[in-house]
């Protein structure tokens, strides 16, 4: 069973976006007195150019297949109980089998808890690696705008705040932010995708614990 979803297409950009867009568009503008000139970019564009972007991938990658084996251990120990609870549960003693389908419930509600902390936990990871890159973002944001005058600069990827319906091309900074970075910009191309764990619904124990009497034949 598979419990592991596509999460990070676009390489956690949503995070990404929302961090950066706020901070470009309020900062204090330091040419208060001088004409209104609005810029944009792409946050996503930008970070997918930069050689850390494949690195916080690749590390995404391989926590999110470190908590999938841990889910995948867990599963397999909870089906193998359930198999024994389902061939021999006839012949169990009423107090053994209900003591059985407690420790099955017991196990699926870890399983859930273990699914919902799995997600958790790849997302403040994923934070926290992006972090340091955002920051480098915001600081090259920051010194195109004071080197070419805008007094804002938007984030123009669909789904931040605030949105940019409609621009210039010669508006767009992105290119400028990457090679004020050192980066040569090249042609965009789709991010690879990273998965990120949610919670399972195991097979539940065919009877309720402490309820069913058993009968005999």
């Amino acid at each position: 069973m598979t419990f592991f979803v596509n999460r990070v297409k676009k390489l956690h950009l949503t995070f990404a976006a929302v961090a950066l867009a706020a901070a470009s568009f309020f900062a204090p503008s330091a040419q208060a007195q001088a004409p209104l000139k609005i810029g944009f970019t792409s946050v996503e564009y930008v970070l997918s150019q930069m050689p850390e972007s494949k690195q916080i991938e690749s590390d995404l990658k391989a926590y999110g297949t470190q908590l999938e084996s841990q889910m995948k251990a867990k599963q397999t120990a909870f089906q193998t109980k359930l198999d024994d609870y389902q061939k021999r549960g006839g012949a169990m003693t009423p107090v053994v089998k209900a003591d059985t389908e407690k420790e099955l419930q017991t196990m699926q509600q870890g399983l859930q808890e273990f699914g919902q902390t799995a997600q958790q936990s790849l997302q403040q990871k994923q934070q926290a690696l992006l972090r340091p890159v955002l920051d480098k973002i915001q600081k090259n944001i920051d010194a195109v705008a004071n080197e070419q005058g805008y007094t804002y600069i938007l984030n123009s990827d669909s789904g931040s705040n605030p949105i940019l319906l409609h621009g210039p091309k010669d508006g767009d900074v992105s290119d400028a932010i990457l090679k004020k970075m050192g980066i040569t910009p090249t042609a965009p191309t789709a991010a690879p995708t990273v998965q990120a764990p949610r919670a399972a619904a195991p097979i539940v124990p065919a009877a309720p614990a402490g309820k069913t009497k058993t009968k005999s034949k």
